[in-house]
């Protein structure tokens, strides 16, 4: 649209509700919900049922409310929206947008010149503009009272909005959602400037400029949609962005649920909510540049169907509110008109997909957004430093703090225990923090009410608590994050006293005034909604009212068999059987509706925080027992995986942090630091578990080695989210992507990592991948000290980018690994920039077989005399120095100047000087003595076949006397490359040279012992084989019929690669261990096997004597 810019300190706001204090902020999915009546069942789901074509099964969402401070006629939806994160830019210019009117703009944007010159128009939009600019320049915090409003443009912290939506299905609670998102942001995202949300994309393929009419925001409860909408406002009414606009209507559907029912035309219906448009003319909406903007899919409890009979385009025909709705987002009606509709995940799939132009997610906070916003929040700077310090250490409020109403929280309650008592013990976990926050609104409640007797005042704190408490659980198993007038009474709430509670437990529980002076309920965000249910039926357990507590009984035998299902209801009542229940139910929840009602009810019946709770409560209990023999449960069906899903699995881990039970964890460390994880194999849900749980370690793992995981290759990638908590993370040959190394490098730029080493090795990383964690390399907060990037298809223009991290002044590397990269003479030249640097203190450096002849000496000499006080080690091997080049090394290593100690320049000739792993080709001849009788060798040894008859071969000690296999002459040594074509089934192996061949036992089968290791090759697929243990690999490239075999002896390395016919190599699998034995190359046949010659091969391995 225009090209005016907002100003920086208004791109800023950390942390504020927005006019919407209500259900939306950390929801999940919900449950279906009926329809019509707002007391539906579920009214926070399956909202508008606008299907008709395609729904839209990737787009789900719900909603987040924007905050409006009016109580008349404007917004359901609380003026804080509790997310206080999005710091949307109001970026200028929007030229995406001007395309969509009706008839083209010409001269300046400000002047509408698409507009007949009218007075009273004028008057009339400046009045809309004003009229807007009131209502949303400022969001309150808690609630809509006077104390607690901000200016928006003070607090607001710029959130990270992406075209497109995250892959996967959703089977997690919101929150582990966000976690999730927020460690994994990814280079192919397109940020989106919340002013430019109608810009047409600069991407290839979106230059249409009419495309974007329609734009659906999906994001999790809390986390800024309703925020990012009163920004996108505010600045349009300030004269700030999107000048081309001449109104925008805003639309909470907590508004429209209420006039559900109600016949309007459109006309009608904008000046219920805008009166100051009384004087113009219907007509007037066709010729001026109009926003819709409907805030809350997910909130809605509208039916309506797509329906192709219900067409109309006039403005002041009369329908229902779904009916124009639905016609304004087909664009039947004002097809000139741009929609904006937000919502959360679980509710975005209710518009066709053919009706949305561009989906939009909102992300989280990342980790420089949480600090941001507690130091803008918190103008103490020294406490607000506390206060962060005390988030990250506490892991689980730190995953909850990529939600912006949970930085909120957080504030609100550290803030004010730090200033009663600067020695008080800090909550820990998740419910100690909800039970603190909920303490200091009584505590403001009890400063507000008249009664000064202090058991009076128990008695009143308790019955309103409660109340809203049962309120809280009744609608949470509805699937309700707001609630009207029937659903509180259906709690004993009479609704004239319904403005008593919103008004002494403001921070709690929220009362909006919307269209018709009609009242909208809803707790200050679902998170609080859930604890306060997790507290109620820990109430009903004291009190022993079973009736609420049935809920959680219904089908929980389902999901464990050995569970003594229904005993407990009907007898006396203990609380292990509750949480038990309370357990399956929600291990049985699809979405993972329960998740956090579950941590909070473990977390409530902790002892010591029953005793935060006890003037709430009737009576404390020892709960120690009852804890003891659920927190084993737990870790037993953790451990086993017992029909459950990773996110169950992690979210039964958290309930074991609320209750401060830390054993799984150092469990866990110690079976990873042990071993032990290579004798079982490990499924992929429960390499996710164990990462998950090794990030939220108190105490950092020194070692994790995916090399010795029983596991796949991608249940060794879903390990590398651990290497945040890791000291030293060994990641060779995991066959890691892009994806993985924009992790790698979100680790090293973050505050809490602690890792120190890092070996990337045999991964196809290619310069881009580098590029991506070059970042990380840079950052402040990057404390590696030694990196491996051996054999990662580096080229020299990689090393600029090593040379500009070697510059940075924050790096902190003193170990660098480039062997067998085609770096080539002009790499090291750029990598030299870097070792001239002041800032490079690298101590050891190994460029082995990186194709550098005398020249790349050169500059590497060079590089030592500008920084001499460093390099003691420097790895030059398989490369070709040449005399010159040896000599030039040789003065530096001499030289008592420099700290030069150690220079390798071994295994060197002209014959190095070639690309790939062909530089190591050596010549492999089968021996016919180790041949079965089975066998028949041709073609000068380097064939054979598996055939039916008995060959005549003569008695030999070292020949495979029952199994179809055969040896090579050849010793290897070094470093050695051999490639091989192969027909039906082979194994391709390498083993010890005393490898068994009498018999037919596991020693001697390549691949069942620890003598050798195997690849099994056929038309199915691949699969890896040593000492028993078998490793199937992706069948990708199961249609090659060419494999390489790298072998590095003195490394402990053996890597397979399949060819194409383009001779391309793909990493298969690579073993690391250490060859004690002299080895040699071998082969089990069941059709044919084939040696091939390699025209660059340079040398010959020599023959076992």
């Amino acid at each position: 649209m225009d090209q005016t810019q907002t100003s920086g300190d208004e791109d800023l706001f950390p942390g504020c509700s927005s006019v919407q204090f209500s259900s939306d902020h950390l929801k999940r999915s919900e449950p279906e919900s009926s329809c019509v009546s707002m007391r539906s069942d579920v009214s926070m789901i399956d909202p508008l049922n606008f299907k008709s074509g395609d729904s839209r099964p990737g787009i789900s969402s719900v909603h987040q409310k924007r905050s409006e401070q009016e109580s008349s006629c404007v917004s359901m939806r609380s003026d804080v929206s509790m997310i206080d994160p999005l710091n949307f830019k109001s970026e200028d210019s929007r030229p995406g947008i001007r395309d969509l009117r009706l008839e083209p703009l010409s001269g300046d944007l400000q002047q509408n010149s698409h507009q007949p010159k009218d007075d009273e128009l004028q008057r009339v939009k400046d009045q809309h503009k004003a009229s807007m600019k009131k209502k949303y320049e400022r969001l309150f915090e808690g609630n809509n009272l006077q104390e607690n409003d901000t200016l928006l443009k003070r607090i607001y912290t710029q959130l990270y909005i992406i075209e497109g939506e995250r892959e996967g299905v959703n089977e997690e609670h919101e929150v582990l959602q966000m976690e999730k998102t927020a460690r994994t942001k990814h280079s192919q995202d397109t940020p989106i400037d919340c002013n430019d949300i109608f810009k047409a994309s600069p991407k290839p393929g979106c230059e249409e400029k009419d495309q974007i009419k329609t734009v659906l925001t999906k994001g999790i409860a809390g986390i800024g949609k309703t925020v990012s909408v009163q920004k996108f406002i505010l600045d349009w009414a300030e004269g700030k962005a999107n000048q081309d606009v001449d109104f925008m209507f805003v639309f909470s559907f907590r508004e429209l649920n209420l006039i559900q029912d109600h016949q309007y035309s459109l006309h009608i219906l904008l000046l219920d909510f805008h009166p100051e448009l009384q004087d113009l003319d219907s007509q007037i909406y066709e010729e001026c540049r109009v926003v819709f903007i409907f805030d809350g899919l997910d909130e809605s409890r509208i039916t309506q169907m797509f329906s192709d009979a219900q067409k109309f385009c006039d403005v002041t025909e009369t329908s229902s509110v779904g009916v124009l709705m639905s016609e304004l987002i087909k664009g039947e009606l004002l097809p000139s008109a741009l929609i904006w509709i937000t919502s959360r995940p679980a509710a975005a799939n209710q518009i066709p997909s053919e009706y949305i132009h561009r989906l939009t997610e909102i992300q989280g906070f990342t980790e420089p957004q949480k600090e941001e916003y507690f130091r803008k929040r918190i103008s103490d700077e020294h406490q607000a430093s506390r206060i962060i310090s005390h988030i990250r250490r506490a892991r689980s409020l730190h995953i909850m703090c990529h939600i912006p109403v949970f930085c909120w929280i957080s504030s609100t309650v550290l803030q004010k225990l730090l200033e009663e008592d600067l020695s008080v013990e800090i909550p820990q976990t998740l419910t100690e923090m909800y039970i603190h926050f909920l303490l200091i609104q009584i505590n403001m409640r009890n400063q507000k009410y008249e009664e000064r007797d202090p058991e009076k005042l128990l008695q009143s704190n308790r019955e309103v608590i409660v109340k809203l408490a049962e309120v809280a659980f009744k609608q949470l198993i509805k699937g309700n994050m707001m609630f009207y007038e029937e659903d509180l009474i259906e709690s004993g709430i009479d609704v004239t006293d319904a403005s008593l509670y919103s008004g002494m437990c403001t921070e709690i529980f929220k009362e909006e005034s919307v269209i018709h002076q009609r009242k909208v309920y809803s707790f200050i965000h679902l998170s609080v909604q859930e604890f306060l249910a997790a507290f109620y039926v820990f109430y009903c357990y004291l009190t022993k009212n079973k009736e609420p507590l049935q809920f959680l009984d219904e089908h929980t035998h389902n999901y464990d068999p050995d569970y003594r299902y229904g005993k407990h209801m009907s007898d006396e009542l203990c609380l292990y059987d509750l949480l038990m229940s309370a357990i399956h139910k929600a291990i049985g929840s699809k979405n993972g509706q329960l998740d956090l009602f579950l941590r909070f009810l473990l977390g409530v019946s902790l002892e010591s925080n029953q005793r935060l709770l006890q003037d709430l409560l009737t009576h404390t209990e020892n709960s120690s027992e009852s804890i003891r023999k659920t927190t084993q449960f737990i870790k037993e069906k953790i451990k086993d995986g017992y029909g459950f899903s990773t996110e169950r699995s992690i979210n039964l881990y958290l309930c074991l942090l609320e209750v401060k039970d830390q054993t799984l964890s150092r469990e866990i460390q110690e079976f990873v630091k042990s071993g032990k994880h290579s004798e079982k194999k490990l499924s992929l849900a429960q390499c996710s578990t164990i990462a998950y749980m090794l990030q939220m370690s108190e105490e950092p793992l020194d070692e994790l080695n995916t090399m010795k995981c029983n596991t796949s290759d991608e249940g060794k990638r879903r390990l590398i989210p651990a290497v945040i908590n890791c000291k030293k993370a060994l990641l060779s040959g995991c066959n890691l992507t892009t994806q993985h190394c924009e992790v790698v490098s979100v680790t090293l730029q973050s505050i809490s990592s602690v890792l120190r080493e890092l070996d990337l090795s045999n991964n196809d990383l290619q310069d881009s991948g580098l590029k991506l964690l070059s970042d990380g390399l840079k950052s402040p907060n990057c404390q590696l000290q030694i990196l491996s990037l051996a054999g990662c298809n580096l080229t020299g223009q990689s090393c600029k980018i090593v040379s500009s991290a070697l510059q940075s002044s924050n790096h902190a590397l003193r170990e660098l690994d480039l062997s067998n990269n085609d770096l080539q003479d002009s790499g090291v030249e750029l990598l030299s920039d870097g070792l001239k640097s002041p800032n490079c203190e690298l101590q050891i450096l190994r460029l082995s077989g990186c194709m550098v002849t005398e020249e790349g000496c050169g500059y590497v000499s060079s590089a030592l005399s500008s920084n001499p006080s460093h390099l003691r080690e420097l790895d030059l091997s398989y490369n070709h120095p040449g005399d010159s080049g040896m000599k030039l090394l040789n003065h530096k290593l001499e030289d008592p100047n420099y700290q030069l100690h150690i220079l390798n320049v071994d295994h060197g000739g002209e014959f190095m000087i070639t690309a790939g792993l062909q530089k190591y080709a050596c010549d492999l001849t089968l021996d016919p003595n180790t041949a079965n009788i089975r066998l028949v060798l041709s073609d000068e040894n380097r064939k054979i076949t598996r055939v039916l008859e008995e060959q005549p071969y003569p008695d030999h000690p070292d020949r495979f006397e029952d199994i179809p296999q055969v040896l090579c002459k050849e010793s290897l040594t070094g470093r050695c490359y051999w490639e091989i074509e192969w027909i039906g089934h082979a194994e391709i192996s390498v083993a010890y040279k005393g490898i068994t061949r009498k018999g037919c036992i596991d020693d001697c089968w390549f691949g069942f012992s620890d003598k050798s290791w195997s690849l099994w090759c056929s038309d199915e697929g691949f699969a890896v084989r040593h000492n028993n243990n078998y490793t199937d690999l992706p069948a990708d490239h199961s249609s090659t019929k060419r494999i390489g075999v790298y072998v590095d002896v003195s490394a402990g390395t053996l890597s397979f690669y399949s060819i194409s016919d383009i001779h391309t190599l793909t990493h298969l699998y690579t073993f690391n261990t250490t060859f004690t034995e002299p080895l040699c190359a071998g082969f089990r046949v069941y059709s044919s096997v084939f040696l091939c010659q390699i025209k660059t091969q340079r040398h010959a391995c020599k023959p076992f004597l």
